[in-house]
């Protein structure tokens, strides 16, 4: 859907550019914008691979493992029926402390693994259980302490100080973290009783 959202686009784009006359402003908007979105996947890659690589190092050296034990007695309270399976609830902790950092991208495969460990170990449903939907929940409003991506792209588009938006994403995403779980800890209350 979204590929065809962009097809249409382009051509009313283009359209719009003949019944104007800047069909050479839209050629030179063209190549700019290819210029522009290699230098910014250039400037970003190696703030990515830097954190990325830590994530890595934690995970070889128990980094990981230490913040799974320091995180599972509040991911246990808020998924009950996870607790006793540790296999997802590693891969839980994983990737809320990937969030954590700001690591999106080192986030999603361990997502993709946690929500797979759950699924195995519950029962053969195509519905998802009240502990899959709050994850999906944690992972896309995660508390953010240090936003890698958002400085990256601070830095890249010239920002002297791409780390000082440090307050207001504590304050933004704790709040969107606290509205994400209380709406899915409602609506399941709410589906549990109805």
């Amino acid at each position: 859907m979204l590929a065809y959202l962009w097809l249409f686009m382009i051509i009313v784009s283009f359209f719009c550019s003949i019944l104007t006359g800047n069909v050479e402003a839209l050629a030179m908007s063209i190549t700019e914008g290819a210029d522009k979105a290699i230098k910014l996947l250039l400037s970003m890659a190696g703030v990515m691979c830097l954190w990325t690589g830590i994530m890595k190092i934690g995970d070889k050296s128990g980094l990981t493992d230490a913040a799974a034990r320091l995180l599972s007695p509040v991911l246990a309270r808020l998924m009950p029926e996870q607790r006793h399976n540790s296999k997802a609830m590693r891969s839980v902790a994983a990737n809320v402390t990937a969030n954590i950092l700001g690591l999106g991208n080192a986030a999603t495969p361990l997502g993709i693994k946690a929500m797979r460990e759950m699924a195995a170990s519950g029962d053969e449903r195509t519905l998802p259980d009240r502990s899959m939907i709050l994850f999906v929940v944690i992972n896309t409003a995660s508390l953010q302490l240090i936003p890698t991506t958002a400085a990256a792209l601070r830095q890249a588009a010239g920002s002297t100080q791409p780390y000082s938006i440090l307050p207001c994403v504590w304050i933004s995403s704790a709040a969107a973290l606290a509205a994400g779980i209380s709406a899915a800890k409602l609506f399941g209350a709410w589906r549990k009783n109805g």
